[in-house]
């Protein structure tokens, strides 16, 4: 195998604590550890791996133009802490003519408009629960929906916007939570019919023959009584509560083949129908009828080795350091490069 120099690009921008001051040199901040992890594999594979960071400004976007490297390991997220900006990196990288690993910046955008994708599904004939959206008092587009329903901004990710509260079952707490959401976000919101069942995510590797892993559940069976059944803000990202320690990624070994077939074919039809690349996430809801309905899309899903996608793909006998080889390997065919 060809070795490479592969430039891993991760963003961090200041905090209120830390922010630099003319002719002082700001505190160093270590990569962290999903970077770190990354960059790991790819010594293991035999590349030659550098960090790049990018921290919201002009220069280290002029840097980073002059970074020779032979592919980027695009693990951007957000460009100065503003997390629906992580489509103008891979932008960037296209202006650059710089190959780099994972969606561009148009499979990025899509995925991020929940709006959007849901109305490329219903083209392309792939399940998702009805909805309708709604933007300072005037609707956009609506089905029939039925209560209980999730509200939720239009364009933001990792369930932010998603506390346990974005689950309503009236008119009246419809409306406020609407209202909440269009001042902290000032962004269309999302109103979507909510599927009573299993929450699922299954992982799509590669490009001309797309790979779909085996399912993962998120088990919510175990949230504190009274709570909605969701994955809300509270289950990802809030540690000290009972909500995060009892909800935790496990195989979705109990289903049967005809429901994983249908789970993986939904997943590539929603990859393919976005025109996402090189890796992704799907996110279902699987009913008590076994029905599949795609909730969102995740391009470049989060690579840490425990994370849903790296253990879905170790299930199949392979190694983290095979997971980012297979990325790497999906970006370099894309670009024509030989390994």
């Amino acid at each position: 195998m060809a070795r490479l120099r592969v430039g891993v690009l991760y963003e961090h921008s200041w905090g209120e604590d830390e922010t630099p001051t003319p002719g002082k040199r700001p505190r160093r901040q270590d990569p962290v550890k999903d970077v770190v992890e990354v960059h790991k594999a790819l010594k293991k594979l035999g590349h030659s791996p550098t960090f790049i960071r990018l921290d919201g400004s002009v220069e280290s976007l002029q840097a980073l133009a002059r970074r020779k490297v032979d592919l980027i390991f695009n693990l951007t997220e957000s460009w100065g802490g503003d997390d629906t900006k992580d489509m103008n990196i891979a932008a960037y990288l296209e202006l650059l003519g710089r190959p780099f690993t994972g969606s561009g910046s148009l499979g990025l955008a899509t995925g991020a408009d929940k709006v959007m994708a849901k109305k490329i599904f219903a083209f392309h004939k792939i399940p998702s629960p009805n909805f309708a959206t709604v933007w300072r008092g005037r609707m956009d587009h609506a089905h029939d929906i039925n209560f209980p329903v999730i509200v939720k901004p239009a364009r933001e990710d990792g369930s932010i916007g998603i506390p346990f509260s974005a689950y309503v079952e009236s008119i009246k707490d419809l409306m406020t939570r609407i209202d909440e959401l269009h001042a902290e976000f000032d962004t269309p919101v999302l109103v979507e019919e909510y599927v009573e069942g299993r929450e699922i995510y299954v992982g799509v590797l590669g490009n001309k023959k797309p790979e779909a892993l085996p399912p993962i559940e998120l088990d919510l069976s175990k949230l504190p009584e009274g709570t909605p059944r969701i994955a809300g803000s509270e289950v990802k990202w809030e540690r000290s509560t009972e909500a995060y320690k009892t909800t935790q990624p496990k195989m979705a070994e109990d289903l049967d083949e005809k429901t994983v077939e249908l789970l993986q074919q939904t997943a590539l039809g929603a990859f393919q129908a976005l025109g996402l690349r090189d890796y992704a996430r799907i996110d279902f809801r699987l009913d008590k009828k076994k029905r599949a309905f795609v909730l969102e899309v995740n391009p470049n899903p989060y690579l840490l080795s425990t994370a849903e996608l790296s253990l879905s793909f170790k299930h199949t006998g392979r190694s983290y350091t095979d997971l980012i080889g297979e990325i790497v390997k999906a970006a370099a065919e894309r670009y024509g490069m030989t390994l």
